[in-house]
């Protein structure tokens, strides 16, 4: 059984109390954990850690035929989905995320009465501890990496809590350095009215950029979980220089047309 105890050792033992963390997690993982998701956040914040992470949503809506930018990684004529964000205008007060590709972790930091989230329909982030404000207040519709690139400037981390680097999101502001435009995508403005948003791209192809960013990475095992550890600043020169490189290393190497696109540089805007 994992304690809140055994998280903080994990923290001091990696030099991370009292910064800024930007956390990707699997509870399951862990193994067992006292207390669930809410004791691992609870023995971050009693490092004086900043706990980051996302809190995406189901808001979207069809994109209507004045949004529709060229190289967006959309088949826009085929293109069949259930619209969840018909009738809903999202706001930074809802606790709402979607259920199944957020994690427990995730779910835990934004039902906190003290958390701060971002101003995004989509892709919102979600900030507790004493950098919060300072994370979040940038991010918009068109600003969807602004906490990332803040954390960066806060020399700041991202932990991987038993996940791969399919699920670090800083990997998307990497491409964006590198020189790609970001993926336009759809939601209800505060008007109602159709706006177009930033996300990201697949990132199913961001394993390959492991052996890049080994030099950079901590390593420590917490129960079951294994945590791998990069500093944010570092990492996305390096990834983002691996990118320019290299554009194929983030491909999933299926027929995707969202990496074909992002290769390509993404949307023309």
């Amino acid at each position: 059984m994992v304690t809140q105890f055994d998280i903080q050792n994990a923290v001091r033992a990696l030099q991370l109390s009292g910064h800024a963390l930007c956390v990707h997690a699997s509870l399951r993982s862990f193994g067992w954990v006292e207390g669930g998701a809410q004791t691992v956040v609870e023995a971050l914040l009693a490092e004086g850690c900043t706990v980051l992470t996302p809190t995406f949503t189901e808001y979207g809506v069809a994109p209507p035929p004045a949004l529709r930018p060229a190289r967006n990684g959309w088949d826009y004529d085929h293109f069949i989905r259930d619209w969840q964000g018909i009738g809903k205008i999202y706001t930074p007060a809802t606790n709402e995320i979607d259920p199944v590709e957020m994690s427990a972790i995730s779910a835990a930091v934004v039902q906190r009465p003290e958390r701060v989230r971002g101003n995004h329909p989509l892709c919102s982030f979600t900030a507790v501890g004493p950098l919060a404000h300072a994370l979040i207040a940038e991010q918009a519709p068109l600003r969807v990496n602004a906490p990332l690139t803040a954390l960066a400037a806060m020399d700041g981390f991202v932990v991987l809590m038993g996940v791969g680097l399919e699920q670090m999101t800083l990997l998307h502001l990497a491409e964006q350095q590198a020189g790609r435009n970001l993926f336009r995508r759809w939601a209800n403005g505060p008007d109602g009215q159709t706006i177009a948003v930033e996300t990201g791209g697949c990132s199913d192809g961001f394993g390959k950029l492991e052996p890049v960013l080994a030099s950079v990475m901590q390593q420590i095992r917490v129960g079951q979980s294994l945590w791998r550890v990069f500093p944010a600043k570092r990492t996305l020169a390096i990834a983002a220089e691996a990118i320019r490189r290299e554009p194929l290393i983030t491909h999933c190497g299926q027929a995707c047309e969202r990496c074909d696109n992002a290769v390509l540089g993404g949307p023309l805007l």
